[in-house]
């Protein structure tokens, strides 16, 4: 198990078609246990991989949290029904993610989850819902260190992050940022 204490900084950022042998790869690595987690339920390789190749087609965005290169967190922001055509999501929204059980406890589900937060406002977002397993306490956690409103109900927490609208400026930061990652998903491939 490698020591992500020492671990520099995860690189977030947007995933692109050509990273999908690097989604299906993740999603195969990770454990029962996350991958449980991650889709509230038990899932088989098989059924993984096909959620995998699906997941870079789908409406929305996905984000990869890198590590020397390697992907070792994955988020996805999918609207709640269909969008609008063009940039905008609509007024709620999905966030999904989850971080290999090697690589917790250092800012990367974090740092993934903002990422998230950010594209998603400037995409007209309003209320970005996070649901997760009732006893995934780190899930739990970390929707509420970012500001979900998390309820408990049966064997699932849901909640909302309520967004502020887009400024010139976020929208500007993204553009530059966006445009960084497609560099580094050409660089990557």
């Amino acid at each position: 198990m490698p020591d992500t204490r020492s671990t520099p900084h995860p690189i977030i950022r947007r995933l692109w078609p050509n990273d999908g042998p690097m989604v299906e790869a993740y999603f195969l690595r990770l454990d029962p246990e996350t991958r449980a987690n991650r889709f509230m339920g038990a899932l088989s390789d098989a059924a993984a991989l096909t959620y995998a190749r699906n997941a870079m087609s789908a409406e929305g965005l996905m984000f990869g949290g890198f590590i020397d290169g390697t992907l070792r967190g994955l988020g996805e922001l999918r609207p709640a029904s269909a969008p609008p055509p063009g940039f905008i999501l609509g007024a709620e929204a999905e966030a999904a993610f989850a971080v290999e059980k090697a690589y917790r406890r250092n800012g990367l589900g974090q740092a993934l989850f903002r990422r998230i937060a950010a594209a998603a406002r400037n995409r007209g977002v309003r209320d970005l819902h996070v649901r997760c397993l009732a006893w995934n306490r780190p899930m739990r956690e970390l929707a509420t260190k970012v500001g979900a409103d998390l309820r408990i109900s049966g064997g699932e927490a849901d909640g909302a992050l309520h967004l502020a609208r887009p400024t010139p400026a976020s929208l500007w930061q993204e553009g530059v940022t966006e445009a960084f990652d497609f560099t580094l998903a050409l660089t990557a491939a």
